[in-house]
């Protein structure tokens, strides 16, 4: 602890922002008759949060459930409120208002998001530990974090997120905790509801989504479908989703509830592949790959169990399971070379064909408590986690020379690998009251994780070329600390905790004849923390801001080395550190509401979430091969890839009745797509900067009566031509290029 305070010596006392409050309508209820600061609330269902509100933005808190928020950074986005295309996804709208969220856009549909912050990478939002209803939905959040499945934002009532001190209560990530909490009939009020949505929009969009949902006696449930479909903005980019969901809800009493939930997924998109520069600069919507192809199908289960054993104590059980299939077939090469027609065999050449398959499950059990000493109460929440996750991964298959989604494979995968992961965990945290208004936050997690690895690499002459072998097992002991000062209805907060990343299935497998694991490889490891002031001032000013310090020690890379007699091996081990630090802040303001304007008039609000980081790089080392033989160089001080210096959003939004309209303005810097920060592009459009770029969405709803609803939007207004990702693999490699203009519209009805 004394190592991640040192971090903070660059960080002057700066305040800290709103607090765990939800609703005003809740505020009012819940104000103390002296200081005017809300009591703590304990929610036992996340539907209460926002209820009364046309606010999309608020924070945790300082319980949920069975989870502890007090100290820490957070944000709950209340989804019916958000103003954007829910629809496909667009995550720079739906996150608007959390301050620093970088997003790729290299997936028009919004099939899959990739989000992140603080200098992390957003593929595939590996960094944050992402759930739905509380449970893992990544293929295995341990050695492959990469989130294949996205619920539909159409189903989603609320999306926490919680920053790098969320690795104490759900796991190791540095980035923290998004949470995505579905739609569940709790708060219905009839037997049965039902809910449709229509969405027609550019590029062949079409999204049909219906629900249905309803209480009875005991009992409540909830189920949607969703089917998605359009012909993307590039040629080669048509895609077809579709998304189940069904819960069921017992609830004989107000000390028992048990449910069921069940998931399904599945996609099929067509993968138009990566630019170079120049294709880009001369037509971002042209495709060089008619045959590359992705699917997915996302299966997952959970029963869950609650016991309120007093009004401040509760057990939560989550007994959880899923299957997944990821499957590829294409002609992955770059850019630069074309997939042609052979000349002498009129054929184009066969296809390579990927296949990953997941199994998974886990239980976890968390328990909170009060309990007093002297006249202080204070909070207990403690828990505990068991996973197993198995993968299977086929690479490098011998697919057909057609053009469909056709996985046939002509012999055996090359490759073949199983990886097996086992994790055990348990956890706690404890708030500490001191007097009315100061809050201590002390954590613990201790962590077994054990990862196998076996299988081949390849086949050569017939004879398989074995994969290095390896089963790792330790334990992890991670701490943390956070601080909550109340002052009127606003919050000093601080936090500091450790946090680690596991080595990756990827990272611990190599060539048996080229490669080598360093025996002394470990997990990368470090800490987040923050330091802020947030609050609301009673109902025009909304805000939080905040310093930041992120460590990350233990980079695993791979090094070339040469043996004593003249041969070379590549060498995979710890290759140094990096270190993100900078500044937060979102201030939502209703000038309208300052100045008590007649309400006849409507509302006008106005935000600003502005992130800037600076992230580098330590002593990081790299060595790489060269024809005089082996050159050292260190990467101290250049940037970390993906990490833009400077994050802007900003916003005004105007509601009068039924009737509300909002203009967001982006903007993202400039960021590098390697660790070496290579200024020029090279020509195959992988490697590069990735220069900045400026969007505006304009959006509106208007609710008609009771039942009816419409939705519209034009994202990128002035049709700005940009990119956030190049590509090294799938979906590319290359440029990948985000959407021009283009808009939607959207009827609902509810019944």
């Amino acid at each position: 602890m004394k190592d991640m305070m040192k971090g903070f010596r660059w960080v002057p006392v700066v305040a800290t922002i709103v607090s765990g409050t939800v609703a005003q309508a809740q505020e009012d209820s819940l104000k103390d008759a002296e200081g005017g600061r809300p009591h703590v609330k304990y929610l036992s269902e996340i539907t209460l949060v926002g209820r009364n509100t046309r606010a999309d933005i608020h924070f945790l808190p300082e319980v949920v459930g069975t989870t502890v928020n007090a100290g820490k950074k957070n944000a709950l986005i209340v989804m019916e409120n958000v103003s954007g295309n829910v629809v496909n996804n667009t995550m720079r709208q739906v996150m608007g208002k959390v301050p620093g969220i970088h997003v790729w856009e290299s997936d028009a549909s919004g099939i899959q998001i990739g989000i992140a912050a603080r200098g992390l990478s957003p593929n595939r939002s590996w960094e944050f530990n992402l759930r739905q209803n509380g449970y893992d939905i990544s293929s295995d959040p341990f050695g492959y974090p990469e989130a294949y499945y996205t619920p539909q934002l159409n189903s989603v009532q609320r999306i926490q997120v919680v920053r790098g001190s969320a690795s104490l209560q759900y796991g190791p990530q540095f980035g923290g905790l998004v949470n995505f909490i579905l739609k569940d009939g709790s708060d219905a009020t009839k037997p049965f509801q039902y809910e449709t949505q229509q969405t027609f929009g550019s590029f062949g969009l079409f999204n049909t989504y219906h629900s249905a949902g309803g209480r009875k006696g005991d009992v409540h449930y909830f189920a949607f479908w969703d089917h998605r479909r359009g012909d993307g903005y590039r040629v080669n980019s048509a895609f077809g989703v579709n998304t189940g969901f069904a819960s069921l809800t017992w609830k004989p009493s107000e000390k028992w509830k048990a449910g069921l939930e069940l998931t399904h997924f599945d996609y099929r998109s067509r993968q138009a592949g990566g630019l170079t520069d120049a294709q880009f600069a001369a037509d971002p919507r042209q495709s060089l790959r008619d045959r590359d192809w992705m699917g997915v199908r996302w299966s997952m289960a959970a029963l869950t169990f609650d016991r309120s054993f007093s009004t401040s104590a509760r057990l939560n059980l989550k007994l959880f399971g899923m299957e997944g299939l990821r499957n590829s077939v294409g002609f992955l090469r770059t850019p630069d070379l074309r997939d042609s027609i052979h000349p002498l065999t009129l054929s184009a050449s066969p296809r390579r064909v990927d296949k990953d398959r997941y199994l998974n499950a886990g239980l976890e059990a968390r328990f909170l408590t009060d309990y007093a000493i002297g006249e202080a109460r204070h909070t207990l929440s403690t828990g505990v986690r068991g996973f197993i996750g198995d993968t299977w991964r086929g690479q490098n298959g011998r697919g057909t020379t057609g053009s469909g989604f056709d996985l046939t494979v002509s012999g055996a995968f090359p490759v073949s690998l199983d990886f097996l992961t086992l994790n055990t965990a348990f956890f706690a945290e404890n708030i500490f009251r001191i007097g009315r208004d100061f809050l201590i936050v002390p954590g613990v997690r201790w962590e077994n994780l054990s990862n196998r690895v076996g299988g081949r690499m390849g086949v050569v002459g017939g004879q398989e070329v074995p994969a290095l072998t390896e089963t790792r097992t330790r334990s992890i002991l991670l701490s943390g600390v956070g601080l909550e000062y109340h002052v009127a209805a606003t919050e000093l907060y601080a936090n500091a905790s450790q946090a680690y990343r596991p080595v990756l299935f990827a990272e611990l497998t190599g060539n048996a004849t080229t490669d080598v694991i360093d025996p002394a490889l470990r997990d990368a490891r470090g800490w987040n923390a923050d330091i802020g002031w947030r609050g609301r001032v009673k109902d025009w000013l909304f805000f939080d801001m905040s310093l930041f310090h992120m460590a990350y020690r233990g980079r695993v890379g791979v090094l070339a080395q040469q043996r004593p007699d003249g041969s070379f091996y590549n060498l995979r081990t710890n290759v140094g550190d990096s270190r993100s630090r900078g500044v937060e802040l979102l201030v939502e303001w209703s000038p309208f509401k300052l100045l008590k304007t007649n309400s006849l008039k409507g509302n006008l609000t106005l935000f600003l979430s502005t992130a800037f980081v600076d992230a580098r790089y330590g002593d990081l080392r790299i060595v790489s091969r060269t024809q005089a033989g082996l050159e050292v160089k260190s990467l101290q001080g250049r940037r970390v890839e993906h990490a833009p210096s400077a994050i802007h959003r900003a916003g005004v939004t105007y509601a009068r009745g039924r009737l509300s309209a909002t203009l967001q303005y982006s903007h993202t810097g400039m960021s590098y797509s390697d660790a070496g920060n290579t200024a020029q592009p090279i020509s195959t459009g992988v490697t590069g900067p990735i220069p900045a770029y400026d969007l505006f969405d304009l959006s509106g709803s208007f609710r008609c009566n009771e039942r009816v609803s419409l939705r519209a939007g034009i994202n990128n207004l002035l049709n700005e031509r940009y990119f956030t990702r190049r590509a090294g693999g799938y979906p590319g490699p290359g440029i990948l290029p985000a959407e021009p203009i283009n808009g939607f519209v959207t009827v609902g009805v509810r019944l």
